[in-house]
């Protein structure tokens, strides 16, 4: 089976504050009596299914601004998101919220099943299917200005500007020598995308720990909490990263509409920026309370600067 690539340390249910466990047990209508931690994501917080007295299930995340100052806004943003995207079997639907202005939870259906095995063939299949529908439904929901998305224009912008001073960053930044000088112009590549327009919603997050697999094969997606304003060829990537240092995804990259006509320069413009952007990260960023992410960022930029040697011949 595809294990997740991102796992963190996370807090388990009984540790989380009685006042929230208390307002699960009032929203369930049930007392809870059993607990099954999930792993997959980076939050510190918990991450728990749940089953009540009268056989209840649900599914709750929950995390304090004392575990980390970020976590909380990214939990308040699927809240949002979830809230105003409405019910679609493509996604588990959201039952309730709480927000103490310290801890925030979520409640949200305890999608049966299992995570994708990218190793299958017919199950990866199934998820790319998946998400190129889940493209054309988000282009008909309506997410209001009032909920803070990811601006992927503005993160292309930053991931611009990263491959533009490369030259200047730390030695230590695991980047190859000839990435330094951005030897192809995907700075301007990037550029270019940012200022087009972006009016519709991106899951932003597609790995395989975000995907749940029905009994009867159906894709949904999970962790809506990067959520943004993208272009539409964003999530149909971002799903083929699991693969990103096979050739297949040069294949499957190309075969994809929306990827296609964003054009392979733009693909290979989008992992140049990334990678260079966690690897330059992976020297300067401070973390609180997430002791596997900076052995991600290195792991997860190494495969997409792989890629880009791959992909221009060097």
């Amino acid at each position: 089976m595809t294990a997740p690539r991102a796992v963190g340390v996370r807090l388990t249910y009984d540790a989380v504050p009685a006042a929230v466990r208390s307002w699960v047990d009032e929203q369930l209508g049930s007392p809870v009596v059993a607990t099954a931690e999930q792993v997959g994501g980076m939050s510190p917080g918990c991450a728990t299914r749940l089953t009540c007295a009268d056989g209840t299930r649900a599914f709750v995340k929950a995390v304090g601004a004392e575990l980390n100052p970020d976590t909380p806004v990214l939990f308040r943003r699927e809240i949002g998101v979830l809230h105003h995207l409405g019910e679609h079997e493509l996604w588990a639907r959201l039952l309730a919220s709480y927000d103490d202005g310290a801890w925030v939870a979520l409640l949200i259906e305890d999608v049966e099943g299992r995570h994708p095995d990218f190793a299958d063939a017919a199950e990866l299949e199934s998820v790319l299917t998946g998400v190129e529908r889940l493209a054309e439904v988000l282009q008909r929901r309506d997410v209001p200005a009032s909920v803070d998305l990811v601006d992927v224009a503005h993160v292309f912008g930053k991931w611009a500007h990263c491959l533009a001073t490369l030259a200047d960053a730390p030695a230590a930044t695991p980047v190859p020598d000839w990435l330094r000088s951005d030897p192809e112009g995907w700075a301007e590549v990037l550029h270019h995308h940012a200022a087009l327009p972006m009016p519709h919603v991106a899951h932003w997050d597609i790995r395989v720990d975000n995907l749940m697999r029905r009994p009867g094969g159906e894709v949904v997606f999970v962790d809506w909490g990067t959520a943004a304003r993208g272009p539409s060829w964003a999530d149909p990537l971002l799903a083929r990263l699991e693969r990103v240092d096979d050739p297949w995804f040069d294949t499957s990259a190309a075969s994809s509409p929306a990827l296609a006509a964003a054009g392979e320069e733009a693909v290979t413009a989008f992992l140049a920026g990334f990678g260079a952007h966690l690897a330059v990260r992976s020297v300067v960023a401070v973390d609180v309370n997430l002791p596997t992410l900076n052995d991600f960022r290195i792991r997860e930029s190494r495969r997409m600067l792989e890629a880009v040697a791959r992909r221009s011949g060097r």
